[in-house]
């Protein structure tokens, strides 16, 4: 046990920084033309600055570029205008007057997606929240915090760290995204396991309708069942039905005890067997249970920054389990007996805690930061797919297979743990012979196995034209049906999410 529980020898975490990559063209992965909007006019921006401060109003071209792309460089918009509110009533009032010209409005958090959802496809008005970032309340005894959607997760999470809570989701890209895209996504995370969806965690939402209708639903009681849950509509929903301009979430309690493991296992089989031990031996104090495989692995010792691998010996698989409580004590004699049957019956064959914080965050730098060391790469193609967990890494094989003798690194990790598979391709330049061999191939396998083709990213603009993949043809008439009722002239995030969008 001693030997193979090492302790981990893990350089410190750097801050999250923007990556580049190859640019791949947009317009390929639309499946509908323009509808019939109107171009911005000198007297639409002098509405616009007469709403906004003059530095509010960005038309620059330099400055411009930020908002056009995206965080991976991939996708490119083409909008003429940013605009920067700094309360839900300038939102209300650019809408207003958006909707009634036929003005299309695309809105945008931190723009860490990575489905091209918070970009401009056409000269859409970029409408950022980034003015909108103030904590407004953090309830110490009800254990809820009320903000305004431009506020940063890493901001959020330090708020309410000093009253003892804790944001339940957790994020690689914490350092720049948003909480109201992080709401509007439907963004799962780290933790997901331990404290579920932003579906169950937010208690209220502020949002603008298209025509300007600001929907107050910002209240933060545990128990209201009075008539429909409305801001469930706008969870996930990615900007399409509304803009969300307030959230309100219940706050778990801070854990007083965090501990770290990061093992080597020798199958696919055993990581399964390794989860399922898990649940069972470490019940209520499981947080996180991440995997990756060596592909993975070996492209971010290579690729990232200040990567270190914990482990002297190299496996297949890896895995990272995190506990989190309010007794120390109790928490290590749990995980450390957990930690020997699974060493004892074979599962793990080397694993290590992270002694400190420190090594802590040098661990899950290897896992958070697998996407950064992918677009340093090359080109990159990333699907976030949900699988039931028997088949989940027989996709990874199966594309490795169908990618034989072409130039290309499939790579497999994710949250085991919510059945959500990262399948990355990666290939030194942009490659159409690969594409056309993973798309739509890959989202027709995730059909197959019954499951979904985003798990976590969204849609935005790659992957409204598959969402017959995983809905059925009545639920997409009524989202349908839902999108004509709140936005009847088209103009929130047009070009994403639905097909014919």
């Amino acid at each position: 046990m001693a030997s193979l529980l090492r302790q981990a020898s893990c350089g410190t975490v750097r801050a999250f920084a923007g990556c580049t990559g190859p640019r791949l063209p947009l317009r390929r992965l639309l499946s509908t033309s323009a509808p019939s909007f109107n171009k911005l006019t000198d007297d639409d921006l002098a509405f616009f600055r007469s709403v906004l401060k003059e530095n509010d109003v960005i038309t620059d071209t330099e400055s411009l570029k930020t908002y056009n792309t995206d965080w991976m460089n991939k996708y490119h918009g083409k909008s003429t205008v940013a605009l920067r509110p700094r309360s839900t009533e300038q939102v209300s009032k650019i809408l207003k007057h958006c909707n009634d010209r036929r003005i299309p409005v695309v809105p945008q958090g931190g723009n860490t997606g990575l489905v091209g959802g918070s970009v401009a496809v056409e000269d859409e008005v970029v409408l950022t929240l980034a003015g909108m970032d103030k904590v407004l309340a953090v309830d110490e005894f009800a254990g809820t915090a009320t903000c305004q959607a431009g506020v940063v997760l890493q901001q959020l999470q330090e708020a309410v760290e000093a009253k003892g809570y804790t944001v339940p989701l957790d994020l690689g890209a914490k350092g720049s995204c948003h909480i109201g895209g992080n709401v509007a996504t439907n963004a799962g995370g780290l933790r997901f396991l331990r404290y579920g969806s932003l579906h169950g965690t937010v208690l209220g939402i502020e949002a603008v309708l298209a025509d300007g209708t600001i929907i107050d639903n910002l209240n933060t009681l545990k128990k209201d069942n009075t008539g429909y849950d409305l801001k469930q509509l706008f969870i996930g929903s990615e900007g399409t039905l509304g803009i969300v301009t307030g959230v309100a979430l219940a706050l778990p309690k801070l854990p007083s005890s965090v501990q770290l493991a990061y093992l080597a296992v020798d199958s696919y089989e055993s990581v399964l067997t390794v989860f399922k031990e898990a649940k069972g031996h470490l019940a209520e104090i499981l947080s996180a249970v991440e995997f990756l495989d060596d592909q993975a692995l070996d492209l971010t010792l290579e690729h990232l920054h200040g990567a270190r691998n914990p482990l002297e010996s190299r496996a297949p698989f890896y895995m990272l389990i995190e506990v989190s409580g309010s007794n120390e004590e109790h928490d290590a004699e749990k995980l450390n007996g957990f930690l020997e049957a699974m060493m004892e019956g074979g599962q793990v064959t080397d694993g290590t805690l992270a002694a400190d914080t420190v090594q802590m965050q040098g661990i899950w730098r290897i896992r958070e930061g697998i996407t950064e060391a992918l677009s340093k790469a090359g080109a990159v193609y990333k699907y976030d797919i949900s699988l039931p967990l028997p088949q989940l890494y027989d996709l990874v094989e199966d594309t490795r297979t169908r990618l034989d003798g072409e130039e290309a690194t499939v790579v497999g990790y994710g949250h085991i743990g919510d059945g959500n598979l990262h399948l990355n391709i990666s290939t030194p330049k942009a490659s159409d012979a690969v594409f056309n061999k993973i798309e739509p191939w890959v989202f027709e396998w995730t059909r197959e196995k019954r499951g979904s083709i985003s798990a976590e990213h969204g849609l935005g603009a790659m992957k409204g034209k598959y969402l017959n993949m995983s809905k059925s043809d009545e639920s997409i008439k009524l989202m349908k049906q839902l999108k004509t009722v709140m936005d009847p002239n088209g103009i929130l995030n047009p070009y994403k999410v639905l097909p014919g969008n």
